[in-house]
Order: structure tokens, then sequence, then C-alpha cells
């Protein structure tokens, strides 16, 4: 059996810690860095040793893996000054699972290939639920031959894995597929306030579109959410108009006319405006029956 890969990973948020503590149940040594360090200690106590900055990760890593907030902290990790290309060593594996946009990527793309790094583009579908216990969805694009040899380490993390380019497809994937998951958001609160103004029982409503011809993974996942009006976040109306913005900014870029996302990131907006971005964002039923004016 050869030797597991030394993994140095970037990222303790609420997707980090569990991922790399899945990469530790598999025996992988890890090296972990976060710009606040107390956010370290959690891992540290399960073995984990303690970078001081990304450069120093990649120095003692075969492979290191980010999974941050935005481009800038992308930029700021990989390129900026004390990051992970400083410290690479020869045949660096870097793989970013953070949903950032294309361009910041595509900057990263080209220092890698100057610096001689393989550079994968993972970023994942699925809940904190599915980080934990390991059944993520990821989507790789880059060099195949660094996938191949990463397969092992996509498999500690995630249940369902494809690897769709070698360019920044992953990128686009990941982006396209919110923007259908915000859509769909809008539009069954759209429908469901319809019902309900004409009189409909509000959970049988629900449990009959989830019934029916319209049922999909998305629809089953939050009915109980509906049904309940528990609207704690799984994924807050925050973090879906960030994607949002990625994608239209990057639609633009493209010359790619998006105007129903548009159009539905302006609804995530109201909801924000309210002071209510932290919420789930399937609670736009919440602004839709207000503009419709039902009691919710």
């Amino acid at each position: 059996m050869s030797e597991k890969q030394k993994i140095g990973w970037i990222g303790l948020g609420k997707m980090g810690v569990p991922m790399s503590k899945n990469l530790i149940k598999k025996g992988y040594p890890l090296t972990v860095y976060n710009r606040t360090k107390e956010k370290t200690k959690e891992l540290a106590s399960e073995g984990a040793k303690v970078a001081d900055s990304p450069k120093e990760l990649a120095s003692v890593s075969d492979v290191v893996i980010s999974m941050i907030s935005d481009d800038p902290a992308l930029e700021e990790v990989s390129i900026g000054k004390n990051g992970v290309f400083e410290g690479a060593k020869p045949g660096l594996i870097y793989i970013d699972m953070s949903t950032v946009s294309p361009v910041s990527s595509g900057k990263v793309a080209e220092a890698a290939e100057k610096k001689g790094i393989k550079y994968l583009r993972a970023p994942v579908s699925g809940s904190t639920a599915l980080a934990s216990a390991g059944t993520l969805t990821i989507f790789a694009s880059g060099p195949k031959d660094a996938y191949d040899k990463c397969a092992e380490i996509f498999g500690a993390m995630g249940q369902k894995i494809f690897h769709v380019g070698t360019g920044d497809e992953a990128r686009y994937l990941k982006l396209l597929l919110n923007m259908m998951v915000g859509t769909t958001s809008a539009m069954i609160a759209e429908a469901l306030v319809f019902g309900k103004r004409g009189g409909m029982n509000w959970e049988q409503m629900i449990d009959i579109i989830n019934a029916s011809v319209v049922a999909s993974p998305l629809v089953n996942y939050k009915a109980q959410m509906l049904k309940s009006r528990n609207f704690t976040a799984m994924f807050t109306v925050d973090q879906m108009a960030k994607d949002f913005d990625i994608a239209l900014e990057t639609g633009r870029s493209a010359n790619v006319p998006m105007p129903m996302t548009a159009m539905v990131r302006q609804f995530y907006e109201a909801i924000r405006a309210k002071g209510k971005g932290d919420i789930d964002f399937f609670a736009m039923v919440t602004l839709l029956e207000e503009l419709a004016g039902i009691k919710s």
C-alpha cells in the first residue's frame, strides 16, 4: 500500500471543518491553516498540525486544499504574499473547493502553470450534514492526471464525484446549478402563495407537489422546511445572493443574457434589505406572501 499524501487544508468554516475531519478519519496526515487561528484548535485536538501561513502549510504538503469564502480569499491564500504558491514544492497539487468566479480561478490557473503546480477546481454540492457524512457531490476540473492521483482524497469527502473538464468547467457547473436551485425557490414560492390564496391547505399542497410530476430531490429536501415554516439556514439568502452575483458577472463577461437570474436576484436583495440575509433561501415564500398581503 502506497503512503498517503500529506494534505494541507486552508479554511475551517462550516464546510471546511467536517470535510477536513473526514480526511483525518481516513488516515491522511493533515496540516491546517485558518486566518482566525482559534478555529484550528478543534482539528488540532484530533491530530492535525497547525501552520502559521499558507506558505508554511504548502512547504510540508503534497496536496493543498482550500475551502474559503470568495475571490479575494482565494487569491490571497494561493497567489498572495505568504500564499500557497510561495511555499509549493515541485509537483504540488492545489485543489480549491470553494464557489468562486471563473475569472479569479483563471488568474490562479495562470500562476499555477507558471509555477508547475497542478491546479484542480473542485466545488461541492451539499449541506453541512452531507459534508459531515462524507457524501457530498464533487465536481472537479483541471489536469486529469492530478485528478486521478486525488481520487481517494475526493472519495473521503464525497459520494458522487465527477471530472468535467481540464479548465474551469467545474466553476461554471457549480454556478449553473445554484442558478437553477435559487430560481426554483422563487418559482415554488410564487406557486405556493398562489395556492394559499386559493384556499389550499398548506401542508397538503406541499405533499401533493412533492408527489407530482414537478417533484425533485430539491423539493423533497425542502418540503419539511416549507411545511414547518422553520427557515433556519442550511444555505443562506446571503450565500445565494453572492453566488447569483458571481454568475451574473460571469454571464456579463461572456455576453450571455440572464434575465431570469437577474430578476430573482432582486427578490433575494429584497429579503436582505429586511435584515434577513441569514435565513434559508427557501424563505423566499415569506417575501411573496408579504407582497400578496397574505399573513404567514
